[in-house]
């Protein structure tokens, strides 16, 4: 079930980002809204990137100077349910942006023994949970719960570990 309209934009050349990476990001993210019941259509922005350009945002978003994996950036805001609370100001539902280091990516694949479509998959998963109010910095317990999230979407769609 489409849930989203996916926007992806690759602005690197570190490695390769195939139309297989893209289709994969597009289903990752639209099966998390629907194991979340999220039933709004909606639009998500992806950015696929380097370690250079995700150290900038990181440094000055996040006010951390190193490279990430993942940067999510949600434009709605959520209560404790995960209802939406926020009302849509744009015309159109925008869900957020995910902003991916595909050079981080590729490293986190080798270092962790699986494929870059497992490793993209995960952050994608990841960064989904994010833009529908997910925290795992809160506790323990919410950061058991985003990855038991995220590893349901990753199996329901053949991404085991």
């Amino acid at each position: 079930m489409q849930i989203a309209e996916v926007f992806i934009e690759n602005e690197q050349d570190v490695c390769e980002f195939t139309e297989g990476m893209e289709e994969l990001i597009s289903n990752v993210i639209n099966k998390v809204l629907e194991q979340e019941n999220f039933t709004n259509e909606c639009e998500v922005s992806v950015v696929i990137t380097d370690d250079e350009n995700i150290c900038m945002l990181n440094a000055e978003h996040r006010e951390k100077d190193s490279a990430t994996d993942v940067l999510s950036f949600p434009m709605l805001e959520f209560d404790e349910e995960h209802n939406i609370i926020s009302d849509d100001e744009y015309g159109v539902l925008l869900l957020g942006d995910i902003v991916i280091s595909l050079e981080r990516a590729c490293a986190q694949a080798t270092e962790y023994g699986h494929s870059i479509i497992r490793e993209i998959g995960f952050l994608c998963a990841h960064s989904t949970l994010h833009l529908l109010g997910y925290d795992h910095e809160d506790s323990e317990e919410s950061r058991l719960v985003m990855r038991e999230k995220e590893e349901k979407a990753l199996s329901a769609l053949g991404l085991t570990r």
